[in-house]
């Protein structure tokens, strides 16, 4: 089958299109024929070789955590479950999304997947698993509650913007940083918008004198000010910068994903009560230059394949 490959450890330039073996789904998993494939900074760090003390890829490597698409296999004994955490049944022709291994690629198996309605775009659900995984277990780990001041950097992006419209529905008072071009999406996410860089202390204390929790998506050198804004590093949680552990800050830790809650997820999205912008949509072809763009870090929300 058709795929992304990348046969060296570098940058986006070491991906090209290759040939493949079609994935089986085994017992517990499904096989989907890809609709669009989510990309996320963990990809690129994969690529390039920075994962590697950690998270060893056999080469050559399908990148890809995330995807959509309609359920063409079906392994022994796998069941999907709602947003309730009951068990549901999968059958071939379903729409799903979820999490994957190898996902840049025309056929991928899921794990854990949630059912993906009709009215769907397939862009939309593909961009969904990662970016909401790492959402709830930030909201769970700074445990925001209602009528305390949040500070989102990165509010307009994908997680930052997911974790800002859950918490401001929640009754927490949200004040998101994002370029200047982005303000009105944060806004419309339910936040309080400012801008980053240069006086970005003042700026935050003219609109909340105290802030309780700090959530850093960006990765761009924001910990030092948060801690300050903070009072300390207390209920200040990054989940990309390095500096995070010799400033004495909480690192988010990864968890086993959740199909029930990317289930409700769903239904939150096919509600319309929260959206993940999708920035850009590329083929598969593209995919180096995809992965130039979340790389880059100023994607503006989420990129996605399709193939």
């Amino acid at each position: 089958m058709r795929a992304v490959v990348f046969d060296e450890f570098g940058g986006p330039e070491v991906l090209h299109i290759g040939e493949v073996p079609e994935p089986q789904a085994g017992p517990g998993q499904v096989r989907v024929r890809v609709e669009a494939v989510g990309l996320n900074a963990f990809d690129g760090k994969v690529r390039s070789g920075a994962m590697e003390a950690v998270f060893s890829t056999p080469l050559p490597a399908v990148p890809g955590l995330e995807v959509a698409g309609v359920v063409d296999q079906v392994g022994a004994g796998a069941h999907g479950v709602d947003a309730d955490g009951d068990s549901i049944e999968v059958a071939v022709g379903d729409r799903v999304t979820g999490w994957t291994r190898r996902g840049a690629a025309e056929l991928a198996v899921l794990d854990r997947w949630a059912p993906v309605p009709d009215g769907m775009d397939a862009t939309q659900a593909a961009a969904l698993p990662v970016v909401g995984e790492t959402a709830l277990r930030a909201l769970r780990i700074l445990d925001p509650q209602v009528g305390e001041v949040l500070l989102v950097h990165g509010a307009s992006g994908g997680i930052g913007g997911l974790v800002t419209q859950l918490a401001a529905a929640s009754g927490v008072i949200v004040i998101g940083t994002a370029s200047a071009a982005n303000q009105d999406r944060v806004a419309k996410y339910g936040a309080t918008p400012t801008t980053y860089g240069e006086g970005l202390v003042e700026r935050v204390r003219a609109l909340a004198p105290v802030v309780d929790a700090v959530l850093d998506t960006t990765g761009h050198g924001v910990l030092p000010d948060s801690i300050e804004l903070r009072g300390g590093t207390e209920r200040v949680l990054t989940i990309t910068d390095p500096a995070a552990h010799g400033l004495g800050v909480k690192f988010t830790e990864r968890s086993e994903p959740s199909a029930a809650q990317l289930g409700g997820l769903i239904d939150l999205v096919g509600e319309g009560g929260v959206s993940v912008p999708v920035a850009t949509v590329l083929p598969l072809a593209e995919a180096a230059r995809a992965q130039g763009l979340v790389d880059d870090g100023h994607s503006g929300g989420k990129v996605v394949l399709v193939p």
